[in-house]
Parts: C-alpha cells; structure tokens; sequence
C-alpha cells in the first residue's frame, strides 16, 4: 500500500529527499508521516503531516520538510543540513484522519545512511 524511495549514502551536511507512494483510496483523508529507526534502537516518530497541520520531533525540526501531494497520492521527507544520527531506515506510514502509535498502512523502509 505504501512504497518508499529515495534513501541512499549520503556526506554530513549534505540532503536527500524521500518519497513514499500510496495506492490508498481516498488518501487525502489520511494523515501521512515518516518514522525511523536507527541501529539497536526502538522506531521513532519524524514528522507527520495531519489536515493542514505538520508536526516534527525536536531532532530534526529546522532540518526536515514534509510536504504532500494529493494528486499523486504522494509523501515527501526533504531532509537537510543531515547529521550522522540521522542514520536509520526511515518509514513512511498513513493512518485515517489522525495519526497514531499503530497506524494502519506502514511502508517496507528505505535507508539512510549518513557519513561523518
């Protein structure tokens, strides 16, 4: 349901963009967001983006874009300025109206990894 791209190796400093394709029906209704999770630790919450509201996690606020389009059925996560923690698989997921601790699609990952 939810197909991610864009991961790749990338220098400290530098930026990728990810995207995260839905073949959901009706998929403006859902709220869309990424997660991550790095090497021996448990997933964590990026970014969502909810009606017309975007919400981010301390780490990477200032540093990382979601953006949506509709149209496409699409997700983005730009990500700037990336550090070394930013390493992780990254995961986008799409829950009805409200995103929550269990949503409903998840997206099979794509990694990032960030060199120093």
């Amino acid at each position: 349901q939810l197909q991610a791209s864009g991961g790749g190796l990338v220098q400290a400093g530098g930026s990728l963009t990810l995207a995260c394709a839905a073949s959901i029906r009706t998929f403006s209704s859902y709220a869309v967001g990424w997660f991550r999770q790095a090497p021996g630790k448990e997933r964590e919450f990026v970014a969502v983006f909810s009606g017309d509201s975007t919400i981010y996690t301390d780490r990477v606020k200032g540093r990382f874009t979601i953006s949506r389009d509709d149209a496409k059925s699409t997700v983005y996560l730009q990500m700037n300025n990336l550090k070394p923690e930013d390493t992780a698989i990254y995961y986008c997921a799409a829950d009805l109206v409200v995103m929550s601790t269990t949503p409903m699609y998840w997206g099979q990952g794509t990694l990032v990894t960030v060199s120093s």
